[in-house]
Parts: C-alpha cells; sequence; structure tokens
C-alpha cells in the first residue's frame, strides 16, 4: 500500500535530534512511506515564541500549514513540541476566521484544511495494520524492557493534540514496542514531564526530574526509555548523572529501524550520551 505525507522536521532533527531524523528517513523508507518536506518551513517557535504569546506563537506554526496545503496531504511531524504547535495554530486557522485571512493574505496561500498535523507516533501505530508491519521485521527485540514515555506535548491539551490516543494511560506505543518483540514494562510515568523547557535555565530542577524518571523506570524493571520527543530524548539522555548504571534511552524509530534491520540506523548509537550498545549487544540485538 503507498502512502504518501507531508513533512515538517523542525528544527531539532537537523541539530542535536539528528538521530530521529535520520532514522525516521530510513524507517519511513523501508516501509514504502513517502515524506515530502515541505518547502522552505519555518521553525515552529516552539518553546521561545509562545512563551511570549501574541500572534507570533500561531503565525509561525501557521505558515508552515499553509505552505503544506497544496500537497493536499496529512503532515507528519516527528517532534513533539513541534506538533503541539501546528495542532494549536491549526485550530485556530479553522475556528478564527480573521486570523485565517490575515495568514492567508500574508503568505500567499489558501486554508482548506487539506493538511492536518499528525504526530509521527501517531502514523506508526494508526496507519498500519500490525500484520504489515510484522511482516517487515528481521530482528525481534527480545530480552528488551523498554518503558514508553510521551512527555507532557504528544498528548496535552487533549482538546488539541491528544485524540489519537488515551490522554491519562496512553497504551499505543507499548503496543508498538509489543510487536517488534520487546516486553514493555508497565509504569505511570509515562505523561510525567522531564523539565526540557527549563533545561537552559533550571538545570537543577530538571536533574531531579529526570532523576526520577529513570528511578521509576528501574522500579519498573526496565532495561531502557524509548520515547519519540527530541526534547525529552536529550533531556533523559543527558542529565541522568553519576548514576552507577545509566539508562540508555531511545527514539521509537531507533528501535523501529533495528527491529527492521537498517543498518544506517543502528550506525546512530553511538551518538548517544548514554551509550546503549552495551545492552544492546549483551541481548543479541547488535554485533
Amino acid at each position: 500500500m503507498s502512502r504518501s505525507y507531508a513533512f515538517y522536521p523542525g528544527c531539532t532533527l537537523h541539530s542535536t535530534g539528528l538521530e530521529y531524523g535520520v532514522s525516521t528517513r530510513a524507517v519511513c523508507r523501508a516501509l514504502g512511506v513517502e515524506l515530502v518536506e515541505i518547502e522552505d518551513w519555518n521553525c515552529c517557535g516552539a518553546s521561545s515564541a509562545h512563551s511570549l504569546g501574541g500572534e507570533l506563537a500561531d503565525a509561525l506554526p501557521a505558515r508552515n500549514i499553509l505552505l503544506a496545503q497544496p500537497l493536499g496531504r496529512d503532515i507528519a511531524i516527528p517532534c513533539a513540541a513541534c506538533y503541539g504547535r501546528l495542532s494549536s495554530a491549526d485550530r485556530r486557522l479553522r475556528e478564527d476566521e480573521a486570523f485565517r485571512q490575515q495568514m492567508e493574505q500574508v503568505i500567499g496561500r489558501e486554508y482548506a484544511g487539506q493538511a492536518r498535523p499528525r504526530a509521527l507516533l501517531d502514523i506508526l501505530t494508526s496507519d498500519f495494520p500490525p500484520e504489515e508491519l510484522r511482516a517487515h521485521l528481521r530482528k525481534p527485540l527480545t530480552g528488551l524492557r523498554p518503558v514508553s514515555y510521551y512527555g507532557c506535548l504528544l498528548l496535552r491539551p487533549p482538546q488539541i493534540a491528544g485524540a489519537w490516543d488515551d490522554t491519562e494511560h496512553p497504551v499505543k506505543l507499548d503496543r508498538l514496542l509489543e510487536l517488534l518483540g520487546a516486553e514493555p514494562s508497565r509504569w505511570t510515568y509515562a505523561t510525567d514531564c522531564c523539565g526540557a523547557s527549563m533545561t537552559l535555565n533550571r538545570g537543577d530542577i530538571v536533574a531531579r526530574l529526570v532523576g526520577r524518571l529513570v528511578s521509576a523506570a528501574e522500579d519498573a524493571g526496565a532495561n531502557c526509555i524509548v520515547t519519540a520527543c527530541p526534547l525529552c530524548q536529550a533531556n533523559l539522555d543527558g542529565r541522568q548523572g553519576r548514576r552507577p548504571q545509566p539508562m540508555p534511552v531511545f527514539y521509537v524509530t531507533e528501535l523501529l529501524g533495528l527491529a527492521l534491520g537498517l543498518d544506517e540506523v543502528t550506525g546512530l548509537f553511538g551518538r548517544h550520551i548514554v551509550d546503549p550498545r552495551p545492552l544492546l549487544r549483551r541481548l543479541g540485538l547488535l554485533s
């Protein structure tokens, strides 16, 4: 089955979240998914612009949505923060006629509601029948015991972002990991905050929040954390301090790439701050 989406990579996938960007493109190619990058896309404004409020907070992401309209496809958005900003702007374009007209005039494109912002994790867990994904697997993730970490923005606020999974007790990432052969550990911290918005000015708070999450993952019996947010991954991977046994933090697309046998994805693990390769080698998942 042919699948095609407009693609909004966002700034982070070209910088601190490079592993997420590379693995996203590789996995989508392997699954026969076409990602058509939005031409001349701009930063969505997270988290600097929306913290200031005003028109800029929605105008930046609104421009990307209007640029995507001629493609006539849903917009695949890997970053949770970008997804939240584009979803908020899309709602305003639909409901605020004055704002919509202003954006259309400034950008020179009409809004037709044809490019729906969607989280990449939503697409991976909703648009592929399990048997189709299973047919692509080359290396089941046997022995991997992850906890699924959504963070704050993939499902909040629910009226804007959270319609694709249970906002209080999300399950779709667990189901995807089970399909890959992993054994997700159950915990109650899947949507707790890691403090990413404070990572530059309140490192003490961030370290405390990250420490609580990693300790909770250990208590749940996990040997790794899996996320679909580059801000969360960077925070959890880089703020564990001097723990005796730091816990690897994967992007979901990295584990998909590993399970699909994609060499270009397995080569990314050396970029992590907490090196996941010893764990993967112990489990026989990496040579």
